[in-house]
């Protein structure tokens, strides 16, 4: 299957209000529209994670930033830019997103995938996508396609075919928090 026609395919199961199991610039993904609240409520049970832990949501491009956040710090776009990994920057208030992806605070967190696959998927869908890892909360996330488990895989609507032999060992992102006054957290190195 070419990639164009298995991004077409995860937009479709998107648009729907389905799960996808996707690979994105860190390790494989569980992800739905993240303007969808069905749909988000649906990851939380998959992953069986308590409610109020906050999901990730991803971009495919920096200018789509303003659209999901109160107020971003021009810093913001320089450290995504800039960062020899994949990073994600949590902002003080999120918006057009479903309700279930803000902390208690209204915070949101948000990565720009620089990555081929996801951030193709995320341009080609004009919207946010949730980006969890794909296993049950507190379990080992897993690297590869071959380390998820079937009961995840049993519970996505489609799986992407991309990616799914490749065997490199990607890690999670960084996780900082940036305040509207420019004050910077790392929260996950």
């Amino acid at each position: 299957m070419s990639i164009d026609e298995d991004i077409k395919l995860a937009c479709e199961t998107l648009k729907n209000g389905g799960i996808i199991l996707y690979p994105t610039d860190t390790v494989w993904g569980i992800g739905c529209d993240a303007t969808q609240s069905d749909a988000v409520k649906r990851i939380f049970e998959i992953k069986r994670r308590a409610d109020n832990k906050a999901l990730i949501v991803m971009l495919g491009n920096e200018r789509h930033l303003d659209r999901y956040v109160d107020d971003v710090p021009e810093i913001a776009y320089e450290l995504s830019e800039l960062s020899d990994r994949p990073l994600t920057i949590i902002y003080d208030k999120g918006l057009n997103l479903a309700p279930e992806l803000l902390g208690e605070d209204g915070s949101v967190g948000i990565r720009v995938s620089h990555e081929e696959f996801s951030s193709r998927l995320c341009n080609t869908y004009r919207r946010p996508i949730v980006s969890t890892s794909a296993n049950i909360s507190g379990t080992p996330t897993p690297i590869t396609f071959n380390e998820i488990t079937d009961e995840i895989k049993s519970q996505m609507d489609y799986i992407v075919s991309h990616r799914r032999n490749d065997k490199t060992k990607h890690k999670p992102s960084s996780v900082i928090k940036l305040s509207g006054n420019g004050t910077i957290k790392i929260i996950r190195n």
